[in-house]
């Protein structure tokens, strides 16, 4: 995953709901005719459980020849998480790594102490144009676990539990929901699913997890009379449970989980819990003391 320039997100609209905490409005950057919306971090919220980073992709059609150019870039302290709705991204990496990932598939890399790594749309993809529309996320690692070695783990659409009754379909990506647990290890109790919902379905959601988000994709909801519609990122109050009624065809994403042992600094694509490490990683892509990608000979530079 990568970072993305975009602007900071905004306090939403008013609500009566007393089960949510903050509404938060993405900002979207253009970024050459591919729109980008940041939810996470804004000035109101910058943490929800593990999740610092969330950004919705798209959805954007590529024409014929084009395609996702993301050069080989760094990152530490963070685990980084694409789960895409729409089209391929192919993910290479510095263990080695090549892993094309679509639609209902998870990548999940740890960059612990150190991994670089590129995405792009792949050559066979690119004849005819092809859309591309997803979430790309960053969920920081525990202190103690921030200089883990890297790693990287896949898991296609089939091995994703999902749950599907009463119109709506929950595919758990990450942690448990509805009695259904993700095969995904994570460092700290994460999370994430991608649910679709018919109008008219009910979404009930059990205060398991301490801290709690909606992300609506698409679609319009209502929470106990309030109505939000997509571009909308919900943060609940720990404690409640919550039923999410469905106004029209909606997606939306889960997250959440336990919360994160002590604030999180970010800077460009790196996490840390200490400023000083953030400066060491600097250094060190600088200088081209990170692993290369192999295959490929690009990266984009740390900014100035």
């Amino acid at each position: 995953m990568s970072f993305f320039p975009a602007n900071d997100p905004a306090p939403g609209d008013a609500f009566a709901c007393d089960a949510i905490a903050q509404v938060i409005v993405p900002r979207t950057s253009d970024i050459g005719g591919f729109a980008v919306r940041r939810a996470l971090p804004s000035a109101r919220r910058r943490m929800v459980g593990p999740f610092v980073f969330l950004d919705e992709m798209g959805p954007a059609e590529f024409k014929a020849g084009d395609g996702l150019d993301v050069r080989p870039h760094p990152h530490i302290g963070l685990a980084t998480v694409t789960y895409l709705f729409e089209g391929e991204i192919f993910h290479r990496d510095s263990l080695g790594t090549a892993q094309a990932i679509r639609p209902g598939a998870v990548n999940w890399m740890s960059a612990g102490s150190g991994i670089a790594h590129s995405e792009r749309t792949g050559a066979e993809h690119r004849h005819g144009g092809e859309p591309l529309h997803g979430l790309q996320c960053w969920v920081a690692l525990p202190a103690a676990r921030e200089e883990s070695a890297p790693a990287f783990a896949h898991h296609d659409v089939t091995a994703l539990p999902v749950e599907a009754a009463e119109g709506k379909t929950v595919r758990i990506v990450a942690g448990s929901l509805f009695g259904r647990t993700s095969p995904l290890v994570t460092a700290s109790e994460t999370l994430f699913a991608d649910v679709t919902m018919e109008a008219g379905a009910l979404l009930p959601l059990d205060p398991a997890a301490e801290e709690r988000a909606l992300y609506l994709v698409s679609g319009a909801v209502d929470i106990a009379g309030d109505r939000f519609e997509a571009g909308r990122l919900l943060v609940f109050r720990p404690g409640d449970r919550i039923t999410v009624t469905a106004l029209t065809p909606v997606r939306l994403a889960i997250l959440g989980g336990a919360p994160m042992d002590g604030p999180r600094y970010i800077w460009w694509n790196f996490v840390s819990s200490r400023k000083d490490r953030i400066e060491t990683a600097k250094a060190d892509w600088k200088a081209g003391r990170f692993a290369a990608v192999p295959g490929e000979s690009e990266f984009i530079p740390l900014p100035e």
